[in-house]
């Protein structure tokens, strides 16, 4: 049975009680996590299984699994706890859904463009286009245009496509629906104010880096 996602019923849990199912070196497996794992340009949440640092989460098929240091002594049925960087966290869902809305627009105002890449770090967002132009003309728009969804402090519905399969999306009624396994806030207002930045990272490419003021 794979892990039971917790971070996407409760994005803003922080601690949780369950159990190791499996032991594999330095590798475990747990019963329910809210410890999520680098997917979707997203980076992984930083926290410890029963004090031990995770030093990697990976996600494998529908499974997580973490690596903790060698010599971590945890065994298959030991009741652990899981603690998650929660301020890291919160500013991994608030820059993820600010780089969303600026997908979104920049998708209307530049019809057919095509995303080559994205990340979502601590510090930053980032997203890469396949443009010829600079993107930065669009900077003073997209910054208005996210204020105002940010003022309007619109509830960010989440849940799954498909259940199964565990594909998710979000959805921003009148604004925007979009196929997403990430962590997000409730609420647009939490975003709070931003700033864009163009990279030039070569010909035909364009990055929008985006930061939380």
């Amino acid at each position: 049975m794979a892990t039971d996602k917790l971070f996407w019923k409760d994005a803003y849990r922080s601690r949780l009680e369950t159990r190791v199912v499996a032991v594999e070196d330095d590798w475990v497996r747990l019963a329910e996590t809210i410890f999520f794992a680098f997917s979707g340009g997203q980076e992984s949440d930083h926290g410890s299984i029963a004090g031990r640092p995770v030093r990697e989460a990976c996600k494998e098929g529908l499974d997580i699994r973490y690596r903790l240091d060698p010599g971590h002594g945890l065994l298959a049925g030991d009741a652990v706890e899981v603690l998650i960087d929660w301020p890291r966290r919160y500013r991994l869902m608030r820059l993820h859904f600010a780089a969303e809305m600026v997908l979104q627009l920049v998708y209307r105002k530049v019809p057919g463009i095509q995303r080559i890449g994205a990340h979502i770090g601590e510090d930053k967002a980032r997203i890469d286009f396949a443009l010829d132009t600079s993107i930065a003309s669009l900077f003073e728009g997209l910054q208005a245009e996210v204020g105002e969804l940010v003022r309007a402090d619109l509830p960010i519905r989440c849940d799954f496509s498909d259940e199964a399969a565990q594909r998710r999306f979000w959805q921003v009624e009148g604004f925007a629906e979009m196929a997403c396994g990430g962590t997000h806030p409730r609420r647009t207002g939490e975003i709070g104010a931003l700033r864009l930045k163009r990279r030039n990272t070569g010909k035909g490419k364009e990055r929008v880096e985006i930061h939380l003021a």
